[in-house]
């Protein structure tokens, strides 16, 4: 794993052999930030990241200059790799890392946020579930966004909050945005 853009651009990090998570692909992260880069000032965001597997996305948006990424990972050796990584690379006042469920997580969430990447196994029975869990407590700011990476098996084209999809290889983005009532 690598980090592909911003001030620490180029940092290598091994996750293990123990590790099952599988990492966003550098060129489907590279895609995706070269997005996001159009669309937000890094450093003017507070972002959540769910199932964080190996941390790259947190990784990334903290080598871009956001302030505040609270990530959140229930696998005790992805978190402790997780939690490595973050002493190693001194992100300790910039992200912020929980061991918990993400599905119990949300609805005990009393935070919101300009940007979520949620990043679930692709296989997990309940992802086409979290747009709605997400959108329904609320946690987006007003002119924020919610980006689920999944597989293409799954298919959110009549989602009513879905506003953009981008596919990089087996890689799907799906972004929501909350409704304006």
């Amino acid at each position: 794993m690598r980090i592909i853009g911003g001030e620490l651009k180029g940092r290598l990090f091994k996750p293990g052999k123990n590790f099952k998570a599988r990492p966003t692909t550098d060129f489907a992260r590279e895609n995706l930030f070269n997005i996001l880069n159009n669309r937000i000032d890094f450093e003017e965001v507070k972002i959540l990241d769910l199932f964080a597997g190996t941390g790259s996305i947190s990784f990334e948006f903290a080598s871009r200059g956001a302030q505040s990424v609270t990530t959140v990972e229930i696998d005790h050796v992805h978190y402790a790799f997780i939690a490595a990584v973050i002493a190693q690379l001194h992100l300790e006042k910039i992200i912020h890392l929980l061991r918990y469920d993400v599905l119990k997580f949300i609805p005990r969430c009393t935070e919101t946020y300009d940007l979520i990447f949620a990043d679930p196994p692709y296989q997990m029975k309940d992802l086409n579930k979290i747009p709605d869990l997400v959108l329904q407590h609320q946690l987006i700011n007003v002119g924020g966004m919610l980006i689920l990476e999944h597989g293409k098996g799954d298919n959110f084209a009549s989602h009513p909050n879905l506003f953009e999809e981008r596919i990089y290889g087996s890689v799907h983005f799906s972004f929501f945005k909350p409704s304006l009532v």
